[in-house]
């Protein structure tokens, strides 16, 4: 009996790049108001399509390309998470980085500060989170990588307290901080977009400019050393990249988890654990599963809407419970 042929890394790439274009046009198509793709391509090339026209290019096309970046930023510093900690359950939710996030965004929020400057907030929480829960986590100058998980579950808790203070002061903004806490992708203000776009977009160069250290640093710091990697550079500079990538995230979507934990696992699988390929495959397969999330949360509960991270969290819990389970094995 043959051995099957295997798929080249170059067809699985094309593979999940079309699911990806797919799902984009399944997020724009798909409403109360159903647009065939055929409506959106005309749309796309300028034909005047009346109410269809605006709905695709005002209000839904916005919302998959914010969709898009924010899927491949937390794909991404997942997998940058997961092979610094040289640990299959780290990712930027459960280590308290985008709680971090969310309450640098929430004090801007509060405070009445410009968009343009939220998500620097954001960055600077989530910055700050990754520093504590990394001092956390030292004993005698050694990272120990289980006591990160626990460190950041800590410090989960503290920042999710945090924000229920912000919520018992925020008054009549009280409702829309909620709302905005559990994720979701229905900001269509192009600026706010083309802003936090800018802030992930430099945040994921900065990410896959590494990949090669990266993978050093995923076969331990010592050896890394000895390969010539400056590690802590390295960690720093990807610490920071991928703070920066999350917290422009959070500031333009609220808190959606488990992205980042769920698609680096998948796309090992089907990639190997190179981290030059897995980091843009993760990234192309975050946005489709984000998208598909998105059209999810629209169609469950139609004409109502579902927060997105309630949807991520159905998928992502149950994902999470299976790691741990396998990881005490």
């Amino acid at each position: 009996m043959r051995d099957r042929p295997k798929i080249g890394v170059s067809a699985k790439i094309l593979i999940i790049s079309i699911i990806l274009i797919l799902s984009f046009f399944l997020s724009i198509g798909v409403g109360p108001v159903w647009i065939p793709p055929r409506e959106i391509v005309m749309a796309f090339m300028g034909r005047d399509l009346g109410p269809n026209g605006r709905i695709i290019l005002d209000i839904r096309l916005p919302r998959a390309v914010l969709g898009l970046v924010v899927g491949m930023a937390l794909s991404s510093s997942g997998v940058v998470f997961q092979g610094m900690l040289r640990n299959p359950l780290a990712d930027p939710y459960v280590l308290g980085i985008s709680s971090g996030a969310a309450v640098g965004a929430s004090i801007a929020f509060l405070a009445k500060i410009g968009f343009e400057f939220i998500p620097i907030f954001a960055f600077i929480g989530s910055i700050a989170t990754v520093l504590l829960v990394y001092q956390m986590a030292l004993e005698g100058g050694r990272l120990i990588t289980e006591r990160m998980l626990l460190s950041g579950i800590i410090m989960n808790s503290f920042l999710s307290a945090l924000m229920l203070l912000f919520m018992s002061i925020s008054g009549e903004d009280l409702h829309q901080i909620v709302y905005w806490l559990m994720g979701d992708l229905g900001e269509v203000d192009r600026k706010v977009i083309a802003i936090s776009s800018a802030y992930m977009l430099f945040g994921l160069l900065a990410i896959w400019s590494m990949g090669r250290d990266l993978n050093l640093i995923s076969l331990g710091e010592e050896e890394a050393f000895h390969l010539g990697v400056d590690v802590e550079r390295a960690k720093r500079f990807l610490f920071a990249s991928s703070s920066l990538a999350v917290g422009a995230a959070v500031s333009a979507t609220g808190i959606i988890g488990f992205i980042g934990l769920v698609v680096p696992h998948m796309m090992r699988i089907v990639f190997g654990a190179d981290n030059r390929i897995l980091i843009p495959a993760s990234a192309i397969a975050g946005s489709s599963l984000l998208l598909l999330s998105d059209v999810a949360s629209r169609m469950v509960i139609a004409p109502a809407e579902l927060p997105i991270g309630v949807v991520t969290a159905m998928i992502g819990a149950p994902f999470f419970a299976y790691l741990l389970r396998r990881s005490r094995r």
